[in-house]
């Protein structure tokens, strides 16, 4: 059976089997390099802040969280096509990433203050909500179902090319970034889907560990989920930005 994920970097070309003698991937390693990485790119989100908050001003760390934008999705590429340096990539995607979040986090609470800390509740207790239903059940990866979040994101990814397409002649898509009823609910399932792509993230990671794919894959299956997660993170900042707005 094929294994797909609606993230674009756990697809099922990218776990290769462990060779003989090797040492296999486990999921519970998974998780811990997940928590790794969670705490680097933390840190770094942590400093950020701060480092804007001494100097005063937003302008003192915006070229680093477009730098960071920019250098993170190089290293994201690099990761995907290059699985066998994940050890090393995913923990300096965390660190980039870490300078993006805290840098939009912060330009977020000043105008809404508490946002952050309403949108990391929520990433996190979606997270721990998804993954119980996922392992009891309540919610299962079937082919239907890849199939229909692969469809959805990668619509939402088409959708956000043009939008940054449009928006260099400044004709950005309205309802991407209006705080409307129809702005609404067009985060809101921009939300669900990247919620979704959790589940089909656990479901890749459980059967890769069960192929015997190779220990460094713990990595990278890391990586995949810190990419949705911090997707996820963003997209619900934005929906609780438009409510605050109206």
């Amino acid at each position: 059976m094929a294994m797909n994920s609606g993230n674009p970097t756990l697809s099922d070309k990218r776990f290769p089997v462990a060779t003989a003698g090797a040492e296999p991937m486990t999921v519970g390693g998974t998780v811990n390099k997940t928590a790794i990485l969670l705490v680097l790119l933390t840190v770094s989100a942590v400093l950020t802040w701060r480092t804007a908050l001494n100097a005063g001003s937003m302008d003192a760390i915006m070229p680093w969280v477009i730098g960071s934008a920019v250098a993170g999705f190089v290293v994201a590429l690099v990761t995907i096509f290059k699985q066998a340096w994940s050890p090393w990539l995913a923990p300096v995607y965390a660190l980039l990433e870490g300078v993006v979040i805290g840098g939009l986090s912060l330009f977020f609470e000043l105008r809404f203050p508490g946002i952050v800390l309403q949108a990391v509740g929520l990433t996190f207790g979606t997270l721990a909500c998804l993954l119980a239903a996922y392992k009891s059940g309540l919610i299962r990866a079937s082919e239907n179902f890849k199939l229909g979040v692969t469809a959805a994101t990668g619509g939402i990814a088409v959708l956000y090319l043009f939008d940054i397409g449009l928006g260099m002649f400044g004709m950005p898509i309205g309802f991407i970034h209006e705080s409307s009823w129809t702005g609404i609910l067009f985060s809101l399932f921009v939300v669900v889907i990247a919620a979704l792509n959790l589940v089909m993230d656990f479901d890749f990671i459980e059967r890769a560990a069960e192929r015997g794919a190779p220990a460094y894959m713990e990595w990278y299956g890391a990586f995949g989920l810190l990419v949705t997660l911090v997707w996820l993170y963003l997209e619900i900042l934005r929906l609780l930005a438009k409510s605050r707005s109206r």
